[in-house]
């Protein structure tokens, strides 16, 4: 009698946390067993995307680690090392543990990922672009005038009423900023334009 009570109670879980968060909003790391690097790289990628999709609270199954070397799970701890490095670049906001094999994510919104720069810089951090990223001159003018848009609303925000000599530099800001964010797959200013939508709509809100 005992030995079917437990999975059946963790089938219940795994139930209830499908009906909570759905596929969408769950990242399963356990089923593909991957290493602890690809793991962290799955999971920052994905976590990127679940923000510009404007998801607010995710799952990360981690697994116990019951199969590790000592029975501590690896990948649990490496994401748990990751996630205090992507909320300081102002992709997620906080975390907590859900399950003694899951993680809920609180995914920070937009704003937070476009302030994240500004704060770098105001701590002596460069957030100027690297040589090797496409400058705005490369961008469609759709994509511009939507980062114009965009960037004028986080002017805006910050008390800043003569624009004019600011605005250029938050445009390659806050271009910088999202960039950061996109997946290095597909089409990336497809993407860009995505980002910055939904970036106007949450300052808009």
């Amino acid at each position: 009698m005992t030995g079917r009570v437990k999975p059946t109670l963790t089938a219940l879980w795994h139930a209830l946390d499908e009906a909570a968060f759905g596929s969408e909003r769950t990242l399963n790391l356990r089923e593909s067993l991957p290493s602890t690097a690809d793991a962290r790289a799955r999971a920052e990628v994905w976590l990127r995307a679940r923000q510009m999709t404007k998801a607010k609270e995710v799952l990360v199954i981690t697994g116990r680690g019951n199969q590790s070397a000592g029975g501590i799970g690896l990948i649990r701890q490496e994401i748990l090392k990751m996630l205090p490095s992507l909320r300081r670049r102002g992709v997620v906001e906080s975390w907590k543990e859900h399950s003694p094999g899951s993680i809920v994510v609180q995914i920070a919104p937009m704003s937070a990922l476009l302030e994240a720069p500004r704060r770098r810089r105001n701590n002596g951090a460069s957030d100027a672009p690297s040589e090797d990223e496409p400058g705005l001159e490369g961008l469609q003018p759709t994509t511009v005038t939507l980062l114009k848009q965009l960037a004028l609303q986080n002017l805006e925000m910050l008390g800043v009423t003569d624009s004019g000599p600011f605005l250029k530099a938050e445009m390659q800001r806050t271009f910088s900023a999202l960039m950061a964010a996109i997946p290095a797959t597909g089409d990336r200013e497809q993407g860009l334009r995505d980002a910055i939508v939904k970036g106007i709509e949450e300052v808009s809100d």
